[in-house]
């Protein structure tokens, strides 16, 4: 199975820098086996039915981008040096692995100054990332990475704009509750209350899982054989709770469709034991491309992702190598909005009870 089997010829211009207003009048590409429609997120009371289970992912995306100065006082003088830091996961002791642009230009022990109220210190270089200790802790460190911060956005996002004060609200789904991801779950941002309550309404339920994304998923594919690619590990919970609702719809034969590849990464884990969902709290590192036997995953809402990437390979997985072509050729020629502030995919597998026949 080679990376290039998942490559695909996208237009530069098919790149969303901005999200749709409202969210839900998103585009919608339904594929619902080898069937083809054209929708929008808010015509999901049309494919979805009662019992049926939404997973939603309410990891909350931290302002994980901060741009400081680092001072040094030497015998030719003062001098400054702009920092730039991205914030990828907290460590124990309160410490934070970042990266850091330019690394060389910090030493273990220089301070770089963020705000009036917010400064880190470099404790150490690890695998190229730098480990940060902050002056501040718990809700007042918070506080001050929301003033200082800005929303991480994907490389290519970022590439063609810097973040700003918009995207704090757009880049962060309706009800995200646990701060920790440096990366939204994308398609949950398609989302608002008024769609929620319509869902509701019509005996559409949903579930809370939580996995906090990390800067990892942006990360390239750089070998040929994708079998021996390693993913990046992410923390994730599946409560009891939420098993447990997860389980008694499947027993009711409603269907379970995770909102983006975060979520159903987490509750294939959780079902990777024994085939049957079960509460999980820890690290993930699961890998899913075509051959992999879903456990528990009926249908997937998700974004149109990356050629060449991991989650080409995971929806491939789920759909097929084939169908996954004519879906994103039909979605090119289309015209619809691809990546994070793009336009929605409804993918449906053809089998009759929904999981990808082993």
């Amino acid at each position: 199975m080679q990376l290039s089997d998942f490559d695909f010829d996208l237009p530069d211009d098919l790149i969303a820098t901005r999200p749709v207003r409202p969210r839900s009048a998103a585009r919608l590409l339904v594929a619902d086996g080898d069937a083809f429609h054209d929708a929008h997120v808010r015509d999901l009371t049309a494919w979805l039915r009662p019992g049926d289970r939404l997973i939603l992912n309410d990891t909350r995306v931290i302002p994980a981008r901060l741009s400081g100065l680092r001072h040094r006082h030497g015998e030719a003088g003062d001098t400054a040096a702009r920092i730039e830091v991205t914030l990828l996961e907290p460590r124990a002791g309160g410490l934070w692995s970042a990266l850091i642009k330019p690394l060389k230009k910090l030493r273990e022990g220089e301070r770089i100054v963020f705000s009036d109220d917010l400064s880190a210190m470099l404790e150490a270089r690890e695998d190229g990332q730098a480990i940060l200790s902050f002056n501040l802790t718990g809700t007042d460190f918070d506080a001050a990475l929301a003033q200082a911060g800005a929303m991480p956005l994907p490389p290519y996002i970022a590439a063609r704009r810097p973040a700003d004060d918009k995207d704090k609200e757009d880049y962060q789904t309706v009800w995200a509750r646990r701060a920790g991801a440096v990366a939204a779950p994308t398609a949950s941002l398609h989302f608002d209350e008024e769609l929620l309550a319509t869902l509701a309404a019509m005996g559409v339920q949903f579930t809370h899982v939580t996995l906090h994304v990390g800067a990892g998923t942006f990360l390239p594919v750089k070998v040929d054989d994708v079998t021996t690619h390693r993913m990046h590990a992410e923390w994730g919970e599946v409560s009891p709770a939420a098993a447990a609702e997860i389980a008694a719809t499947r027993a009711a034969g409603g269907r379970i469709i995770p909102v983006g590849t975060t979520a159903l990464r987490l509750i294939e884990t959780a079902a990777r034991a024994t085939g049957h969902i079960a509460p999980f709290s820890g690290d993930t590192d699961i890998f899913i491309y075509p051959g992999f036997t879903f456990h528990v995953t009926d249908a997937l809402m998700t974004n149109f992702h990356l050629p060449k990437s991991t989650l080409m390979m995971l929806v491939s997985a789920l759909m097929g190598q084939d169908r996954i072509r004519r879906i994103y050729a039909h979605a090119v020629a289309e015209r619809y909005r691809f990546f994070s502030y793009g336009d929605a995919s409804l993918l449906i597998p053809p089998h009759k009870d929904g999981r990808q026949a082993p």
